[in-house]
């Protein structure tokens, strides 16, 4: 199946809530599920990768300074945060960049989505102190 990019960009801008599914991705690129549970496997480990190089070979940034990279304590907020997040994502089927160009492609509904992300952000920094970090 050709790469068409006019409709591959008109399908981007689209909303479309099965992202929960994973499916929004794969028939943006044409590809089947299996195919990118593979593409986000093989990031989630060059990450691994990477930071294991970083850390065992003490690499130094371009400045020459030393790369640390701290150790954090592992804290359930993170995950109901995550989740929170990953499932107003999957509602809405936008994350923050395509959610402008969502609203650029004419899509005006979207703009409740872009207040709530705000509100969401708005109350966080009401509770940022009474927050465990």
């Amino acid at each position: 199946m050709p790469l068409n990019i006019k409709s591959l960009a008109r399908r981007f801008a689209r909303p479309d809530t099965s992202v929960a599914a994973g499916i929004l991705v794969s028939r943006l690129a044409g590809l089947d599920p299996g195919y990118m549970y593979g593409i986000i496997g093989s990031a989630i480990m060059t990450g691994m990768v990477s930071i294991l190089l970083l850390k065992k070979f003490r690499i130094k940034s371009f400045t020459g300074e030393p790369i640390i990279i701290p150790v954090k304590k592992f804290h359930w907020g993170n995950v109901a945060g995550g989740l929170l997040f990953g499932l107003g994502w999957a509602i809405t089927g936008a994350c923050p960049g395509p959610l402008f160009a969502q609203i650029g492609g004419g899509f005006a509904i979207v703009i409740f989505t872009l207040l709530s992300a705000i509100a969401g952000t708005w109350v966080y920094g009401l509770l940022r102190t009474k927050l465990p970090h």
